[in-house]
């Protein structure tokens, strides 16, 4: 644009010409004028052959040799804001205004640099002037100087304003998809997304590769919960695959579909393109997080979180994954921010007291929660866990009206009516804990736990058939537990069937004697470990071997053992046990 300008300057006159009619001078002009002029038009002719170099070389010339000629100013700005040195560039174009307030082409170079760098405050009335002046010269503003006004207008939130000078400039250029991305970019910030779209598809008629294009109207119709966003952004990705904020959108909305698993990869790569792209590292933090890979992804949050330590949901989420890595002492603290940061926020409070009941901090955790129920009291998983807080403390008086309300608030969750259950038993309300009990197995029968406290309950009730029933499906969903056996067998016996009571009673006590094995056997597999991670190789596979007598179907104790072997050399017995975990572990899925 300013080449353009420069050049119908130099048309109507040289800078000798208009230098000697500014000051009047009549007499022959000096040598220094002379070679100014020379160095001006040298200058122009530079610019004419895109020569940036020796345009600002020589304009450079012209301001030193004459200081006072307006055009040199004016000519050396545009070159050093085409050059990208804006700041520089500007101080040169307010010197020509200074000099010659009127200068259009001074203006509108000025106009461009202030909106360039982020000073639309200053462009706007820049702006105004040149369009003034263009319209009573009746002339028509290049697409590229409209564009650079809306976002001007834009970016002084003046919405209406810009959109109809970004029409005006894509009316100048119908062709150009640049223009009809940026219209329809200043549509979304307006949240006009039916405009937005209509104006990005239109780019995308004009130029199908345009990568950017697909980025915006994939967020558009992400944003609209309209099908199609995940093509438009693959696309994207397709067509600039070295983009990391295409990337990160991609890996955003893969994630926010549900498919962490195809986004994690994808954020990666932002990353690798782009390692200080605080975004792309949170997402892929949350991302590692949903999917379980707490060793990795807490590393990631808490880079997220030193980038942005006032953001109250990255601390919160950094919080809740450390607690999910049983970090809970750490997260407190974290939490803590995040709460401090946005107290009137009820999950934060109720984030806090998880960390604390993990922490068995009860009485912090009620605290927590109680601030949570002040700010949203009809809540019912704010009820509930205070509930269960207060239980955890023995504290079945207060516990008891917070888990009612929570059920009253929502009978669909078969928790708080379990809960309750348990409570009312302890209590010896056997007919309200029968009735919870039974309410809860409804809502969720996969309970065995459940199965089996309602056995008993209905025992206590004498209402022996129901607890034959409640006992066999607790027996069927968790068939390496003792104790429902017994309970089966005291209600058999009640029932007047020995021979089924103490079969169930054998039962129990063999399951009792597998389980008892079973924890010998873990208990050695750990040392074995540890004396493993200490080089005492003998000792560890003394353990090992304990632990493999104790229980042959222990996967851990023939693992550990492989290994201690292996360190020792042993390769065929290490492979041999190798095979049986191996063996023991596809027989368990």
């Amino acid at each position: 644009m300013s080449v353009c300008l420069l050049k119908t300057r130099l048309a109507a006159g040289s800078l000798l010409i208009f230098l000697l009619a500014q000051t009047g001078r009549a007499q022959e002009p000096s040598a220094s004028l002379k070679q100014a002029d020379a160095d001006y038009r040298a200058g122009v002719a530079a610019l004419s052959r895109n020569d940036l170099n020796s345009a600002l070389a020589d304009f450079e010339k012209v301001v030193h040799l004459e200081p006072a000629a307006e055009q040199g100013h004016s000519a050396l700005g545009a070159v050093l804001i085409r050059m990208g040195r804006t700041k520089e560039g500007i101080r040169e174009l307010e010197k020509a205004l200074a000099m010659k307030p009127g200068d259009g082409s001074a203006q509108m170079n000025l106009a461009l640099a202030y909106e360039q760098s982020g000073e639309a405050a200053k462009a706007l009335p820049l702006f105004a002037k040149v369009e003034v002046t263009s319209k009573a010269e009746k002339l028509v503003l290049p697409s590229a100087v409209l564009a650079s006004y809306a976002r001007a207008l834009a970016a002084g939130k003046q919405f209406p304003a810009a959109v109809a000078k970004m029409k005006e400039a894509v009316a100048s250029d119908p062709r150009n998809a640049e223009l009809q991305d940026e219209l329809g970019s200043l549509y979304a910030q307006h949240q006009d997304w039916a405009n937005a779209k209509q104006a990005f598809s239109a780019a995308l008629q004009l130029n199908p590769d345009f990568a950017v294009a697909h980025l915006h109207l994939g967020i558009a119709l992400q944003t609209t919960q309209q099908p199609g966003a995940l093509d438009e952004l693959a696309k994207a990705s397709q067509l600039a695959p070295q983009n990391a904020v295409i990337a990160l959108q991609l890996g955003r909305a893969l994630a926010a579909a549900g498919q962490d698993e195809q986004a994690i990869p994808i954020l990666q790569h932002a990353l690798e393109i782009d390692p200080g792209l605080t975004a792309a590292t949170y997402q892929l933090g949350l991302a590692l997080q949903r999917t379980g890979s707490l060793q990795d992804a807490v590393p990631l949050l808490q880079k997220a979180a030193a980038a942005e330590p006032k953001n109250a949901e990255v601390l919160t989420n950094l919080g809740m994954a450390l607690c999910q890595a049983q970090q809970a002492k750490d997260a407190v603290p974290i939490l803590q921010r995040a709460v401090a940061l946005t107290p009137e926020n009820a999950t934060g409070h109720q984030n806090l007291a998880a960390a604390y009941i993990q922490l068995s901090q009860f009485d912090d955790a009620v605290v927590q929660l109680r601030a949570a129920l002040k700010l949203s009291p009809n809540a019912p998983q704010l009820h509930y866990n205070l509930g269960l807080a207060f239980k955890m403390q023995d504290d079945a008086a207060d516990a008891i009206p917070e888990l009612e309300t929570a059920e009253k608030l929502d009978s669909s969750a078969p928790e708080a009516p379990y809960v309750l259950g348990v409570l009312y038993m302890q209590a010896g309300r056997y007919d309200d804990a029968a009735r919870e009990l039974n309410a809860s197995l409804k809502l969720r029968p996969e309970n065995g736990d459940g199965w089996a406290t309602l056995g008993s309950v209905d025992s206590k009730l004498d209402k022996l058939p129901e607890a034959a029933t409640a006992l066999r499906e607790a027996i069927r969903q968790l068939p390496q537990q003792s104790d429902p056996h017994l309970t089966l067998a005291a209600v058999l016996a009640k029932q007047n069937q020995p021979a089924e009571a103490a079969a169930e009673r054998k039962q129990a006590a063999e399951l009792m004697r597998t389980n008892m094995n079973r924890q010998r056997a873990e208990v050695a597999s750990n040392s074995g470990n540890s004396l493993l991670k200490n080089g005492k190789l003998d000792e560890a596979i003394v353990d090992f071997r304990d632990a493999v007598s104790y229980d042959p179907n222990y996967v851990p104790a023939h693992a550990g053992l492989a290994q201690a072997l292996e360190q020792q050399g042993k390769t065929v017995e290490a492979a041999a046990e190798r095979q049986k975990a191996a063996a023991l572990e596809k027989s368990s899925q």
